[in-house]
């Protein structure tokens, strides 16, 4: 797994890298662990928190909370953890919520889409998106860390 940690956030075609941690349909996410070099069951989503997306994160970075750059990928197609899909992005999410010192910080989340996909139609950016599924996004990355105590705002 220590391939996670090496491989740079950007393919040679400068394609943004998502490594899936939860996959559609999947109520659970799996923590990608490089330093012990497997994958863990993780924490499990709320019920009604299904959305036919993927969650997971850009290898190489580092946000405000220690861990990599979430990211949500816009993807219909069934996959699994540990997938990595070159993406385009496009759009964040900024998002803010209790750290683990009781403080607020950022913890912003990428919208992208798999470079090939077209299913979507020709989209740009994030605001292409239709105002309802932008919605339910937003109400997902809330759901998502509601038992958590991080008190997650939506900031634009």
């Amino acid at each position: 797994m220590s391939a996670f940690t090496d491989l740079p956030p950007f393919g040679p075609d400068g394609d943004v890298r998502v490594v899936v941690e939860i996959a559609a349909r999947f109520r659970g996410q799996a923590q990608i662990r490089a330093a012990a070099r497997c994958v863990l069951g993780g924490a499990r989503l709320a019920a009604g928190s299904d959305l036919s997306l993927r969650l997971g994160f850009v290898p190489g970075t580092l946000g405000p909370d220690g861990d990599p750059i979430d990211a949500l990928v816009m993807h219909d197609t069934s996959t699994y953890p540990g997938v990595v899909l070159p993406c385009r992005l496009l759009g964040v999410v900024e998002l803010s919520q209790r750290g683990t010192e009781g403080a607020r910080q950022r913890n912003d989340r990428i919208i992208a889409m798999p470079v090939w996909h077209d299913r979507l139609g020709e989209l740009e950016r994030a605001a292409d998106l239709p105002a309802r599924l932008r919605k339910e996004i937003e109400l997902f990355f809330l759901d998502a860390t509601f038992f958590a105590d991080k008190n997650a705002k939506i900031l634009g």
